[in-house]
């Protein structure tokens, strides 16, 4: 399947760089030169120039611009739209109004969040209508070349956001709070943010690969009258549990 990406922005070209470094034929296009102009030399970019020129190559499309862009970019495609997958990045524009613009076709939502930068993405696949099973194994076999990928119905589309999505920023901001406390005691920034981070990576790592419930990993952690049942007990006083719920509340109920 040859794959295209119109958008070459931060998410796009991550996209870009997962797919060609697998050496996936991709058609690329974006309205500005200089990014165009930085996968050319690529063995396996056709970098084009227009939106409708990715279409005609490609057998599966990635709208990667703004979600303001959408419907211009649609509109100038959908004459070209034959059998073609076109898969939308953002919920701002999901299944329902890719229909209206483009009845009857092949139309997926595939949400990537940022750590797709560095090829570490989880994304959400959520197919449409018209879709067979076997494109949709092969296009989440394509995109898991930037990450993992995980199945969404489209009714859950909005707390997969929630908890995917802006799951980042939650995360970076734990990094930041902890490391601003170790350096009030000392430690080097950079050595903080090492130390951290990587405490974060292996924690997670813990959750996926163990199968063992996070709170049941948690209690192997916290010995009785040790260090880390203290901080375990100022957490929940501090209300960090319902802080993390009352954030993914916000996001649902705006």
């Amino acid at each position: 399947m040859k794959m295209g990406i119109i958008g070459l922005g931060n998410m796009g070209a991550a996209m870009a760089h997962g797919l060609l470094d697998n050496n996936i034929e991709t058609f690329l296009y974006d309205r500005s030169e200089e990014k165009r102009d930085a996968f050319k030399g690529n063995e396996v970019a056709r970098v084009v120039d227009s939106e409708v020129d990715v279409v005609k190559g490609a057998d599966a499309i990635i709208l990667a611009v703004k979600p303001y862009v959408y419907e211009a970019v649609i509109e100038a495609i959908k004459d070209e739209v034959k059998d073609q997958i076109i898969i939308s990045i953002t919920s701002a524009f999901d299944i329902e109004k890719l229909e209206k613009s483009l009845p009857n076709k092949k139309l997926m939502m595939a949400l990537p969040n940022t750590p797709a930068k560095i090829l570490n993405s989880m994304t959400g696949i959520c197919p449409g209508k018209n879709i067979s099973e076997e494109e949709v194994k092969e296009i989440r076999k394509i995109l898991s070349n930037f990450g993992e990928t995980e199945i969404v119905e489209e009714k859950n589309i909005k707390i997969y956001e929630a908890v995917s999505g802006c799951m980042p920023a939650y995360v970076y901001m734990y990094i930041e709070a902890a490391a601003d406390a170790a350096v009030s005691y000392g430690m080097q920034r950079d050595m903080a943010y090492r130390v951290i981070s990587q405490a974060v990576a292996g924690s997670a790592k813990m959750v996926r690969e163990s199968g063992i419930h996070p709170g049941e990993l948690k209690d192997q952690v916290t010995t009785p009258a040790g260090t880390t049942i203290k901080g375990v007990k100022s957490l929940e006083k501090d209300g960090f549990r319902s802080a993390i719920i009352n954030a993914v509340d916000s996001i649902m109920n705006k």
